[in-house]
């Protein structure tokens, strides 16, 4: 990897609308929302332009959903990090989780700890998974706990169990039609492109991903500066 490359992000909405739609259960879009992280994540590892994926899971306001659908959801997140670290070791992917961890169960806990330390070593592509995560939440922790200047981006991820050398957002992807951030990676999209796509997660596939990257590729970035004449 080298420094032209770049860190996607996505915003996985519309699993539980995609399933209503079909006349299923929305935990069966949930299902099929995990079908398609994988097909992200294959997709990310393959292209050498993209160094960090980071999937926005599950966030802070989840929790206010039925206390059986967030069971599912909490079910299904383990069954998936632990089936998935053997592709994820096979294709050089270090899988980390960002969010708060004092709310999981600790057997989550005690799984997302083991699956990181276990592909702590993959190069190709450093894929990051949110899990209650709320940005506001996160600026606040991080103030409390490092009001330096100096120290309050080390500050902001000891809040997440983020990695602080992680590159910030270039591109900041969200499904479902929503046109907004929902409190999901603001401080670390603050300079990111935002790509809106109608369609489902569900629907998300690979050719996406890849098709994404390509639209990066061709805006021009200019931080507040003029573009060379």
């Amino acid at each position: 990897m080298n420094s032209s490359t770049f860190h996607i992000a996505a915003i996985m909405d519309g699993n539980g609308r995609w399933a209503c739609r079909r006349g299923l259960p929305r935990f069966q879009g949930h299902a099929a929302g995990a079908k398609a992280v994988r097909r992200a994540v294959e997709a990310a590892a393959a292209d050498d332009r993209v160094s960090v994926l980071t999937l926005y899971a599950f966030s802070a306001e989840n929790w206010k959903r039925p206390r059986a659908e967030v069971q599912a959801l909490m079910a299904l997140f383990e069954e998936h990090l632990c089936s998935e670290a053997e592709n994820c070791l096979q294709q050089g992917v270090r899988l980390d989780v960002i969010g708060r961890r004092d709310r999981l169960r600790p057997g989550l806990v005690d799984a997302i700890e083991r699956v990181e330390q276990e592909t702590g070593c993959g190069r190709q592509l450093h894929l990051r998974i949110a899990v209650d995560y709320s940005a506001r939440d996160a600026v606040l922790r991080a103030v409390a706990d490092g009001p330096a200047a100096d120290d309050f981006e080390r500050a902001l991820a000891r809040a997440t169990f983020a990695d602080p050398t992680t590159p910030p957002i270039d591109l900041l992807i969200r499904t479902g039609g929503e046109r907004r951030l929902s409190d999901q990676l603001g401080w670390e999209a603050a300079y990111a492109e935002l790509l809106f796509l109608d369609k489902m997660w569900p629907q998300f596939s690979g050719r996406d991903l890849r098709a994404a990257v390509d639209e990066l590729a061709r805006r021009e970035r200019r931080y507040g500066g003029l573009t060379a004449a």
